[in-house]
């Protein structure tokens, strides 16, 4: 597998994120790096302790990374939460949690799957 073929694996737009970032070797940086970012993570437990507060701050986050590295479904999945929280509709951001989680995990599994074919 390839980077682009893991962009398409999880809904991404490769050439946009390389006509910005110039160089394969950064945006596969910057991917990984993705890997560590904690703000999906504190999104989940922010709404399960109803912090919608920061829930918000969390997604909001997670949806920058998001629009930089060009992972557009995780984007737009994200967009769609932050808007429901900013709009303080709690109801439909609840709703929208498990397209959230979908997205990102199909997005940590095509980077890890990605990875671990680098490394063989």
């Amino acid at each position: 597998m390839n980077l682009k073929d893991c962009y398409i694996k999880f809904g991404g737009d490769f050439d946009e994120v390389l006509g910005r970032l110039r160089r394969e070797q950064i945006v596969q940086k910057f991917v990984y790096k993705f890997l560590d970012d904690k703000s999906f993570h504190l999104f989940e437990t922010s709404m399960d302790n109803k912090d919608y507060e920061e829930a918000l701050r969390a997604v909001h986050t997670l949806k920058g990374i998001c629009q930089n590295l060009a992972f557009t479904r995780l984007f737009e999945s994200s967009n769609m939460v932050t808007k429901a929280l900013k709009e303080n509709d709690w109801n439909t951001a609840i709703d929208m949690i498990p397209k959230l989680s979908m997205d990102y995990y199909e997005t940590i599994n095509a980077i890890n799957e990605f990875k671990s074919s680098r490394e063989e």
